[in-house]
């Protein structure tokens, strides 16, 4: 492999990234890179699972959203054996579909619709929450330790935009809740002719005897103007 061609390469993408306006773009471009930068891949995606949830990012190909879909289906495959195992290799291979033994219906399946071998990057675990950057490819062996040391490369841009998005998620919603609770004092400051502290007290006595989040009565009372 051309490693001074490849660092020109990564450091093209690395550019490119941070001229994307958002994290799908970022991740898009992350996966687009795929069958340029690592050996035997034909398709790439992100696998997110949440509880018993599963999300499909930037597929390359409708295939990634089908084999994502039959671990989910199956409750089977490397994926879901790391995320419910918490294991701790970062790197998920199978060589050879026509030879793996493990997750046996998972292989079974995938075979069937075209896939030689993959290769999956662990990208975090937090709760249950779990997050893993996957290359296909229709050929057994397509994929080598060269393979691997590029993947571990997009890997690690992929966990930083997630990383990322996750913090402006919590940042939002942080300053959404917080907007949505100054409404809805406000709201019963001018309904009931009390101060800003007792407002604040019946949101939150509100919460505690109804076992609701402070956010959620706050969306009550601006939606309603009133606590039902």
């Amino acid at each position: 492999m051309d490693w001074q061609r490849f660092a020109q390469q990564m450091a093209s993408m690395a550019h490119d990234l941070l001229a994307q306006d958002s994290v799908a773009a970022t991740l898009e471009r992350i996966t687009g890179s795929a069958a340029e930068l690592v050996d035997g891949c034909a398709a790439a995606g992100i696998l997110l699972l949440s509880g018993t949830e599963v999300e499909t990012l930037a597929p390359t190909e409708r295939l990634v959203v089908h084999l994502d879909q039959l671990q989910h289906r199956l409750r089977q495959g490397p994926c879901f054996d790391a995320a419910r195992h918490s294991v701790p290799e970062r790197v998920f291979r199978i060589p050879d579909f026509t030879t793996e033994t493990r997750w046996p219906s998972f292989v079974s399946e995938a075979q069937k619709l075209g896939v030689g071998s993959m290769m999956g990057f662990l990208l975090f675990t937090e709760d249950e929450d779990f997050g893993a950057l996957n290359f296909y490819s229709g050929q057994p062996g397509a994929f080598t330790d060269i393979s691997e040391a590029s993947g571990v490369l997009l890997a690690s841009h992929a966990a930083v935009a997630l990383s990322g998005a996750r913090t402006h998620a919590q940042m939002e919603q942080a300053v959404t809740t917080r907007h949505q609770i100054g409404e809805a004092m406000g709201i019963l400051m001018g309904t009931h002719h009390v101060t800003e502290e007792q407002a604040f007290n019946v949101l939150r006595r509100y919460s505690q005897d109804n076992n609701l989040k402070l956010r959620e009565v706050a969306r009550q009372v601006c939606e309603k103007g009133e606590l039902s």
